[in-house]
């Protein structure tokens, strides 16, 4: 009888001790999958931007208008993210990016060639954020 319960104690340090080694790494896995996850989000936020801006320089407005939506979708998607993992600072970073995003649509909604200028300004806040969370 004493044999089997040492049996058995043994075996549940193992799994124990199996277990905790194994879920270390994972976490730091998590961790940076999580951070890809987001830097893939600005980025492609970031490619909206950029190609609303030469929609606007085609004087293509419909397209600046559509890639500026797909912006803030991509980009509220990245500041829950943020959230999520505890990035707050970061997050309300993004929000004078998401604030010229929709001002610049806006203006291409009117056909107004400023809307370049509030993209131009939205894609620096983006790239600064996006070095930021990579430095991470």
């Amino acid at each position: 009888m004493k044999l089997a319960l040492g049996v058995f104690v043994a075996l549940m340090v193992a799994f124990g001790a199996g277990w905790l080694w194994g879920s270390s790494g994972r976490w730091d896995a998590d961790r940076i999958i999580r951070a890809a996850e987001v830097r893939s989000d600005l980025f492609e936020a970031r490619s909206s931007v950029l190609g609303a801006r030469v929609d606007l320089y085609n004087l293509n407005f419909g397209n600046a208008s559509r890639h500026f939506e797909d912006a803030q979708g991509v980009f509220r998607r990245a500041a829950e993210r943020l959230n999520t993992d505890g990035q707050q600072e970061d997050a309300k970073r993004l929000d004078p990016a998401l604030a010229r995003i929709d001002e610049a649509q806006k203006l291409a909604g009117r056909l107004d060639q400023g809307a370049n200028s509030r993209a131009a300004e939205a894609e620096q806040t983006i790239a600064g954020v996006i070095m930021t969370v990579a430095s991470k």
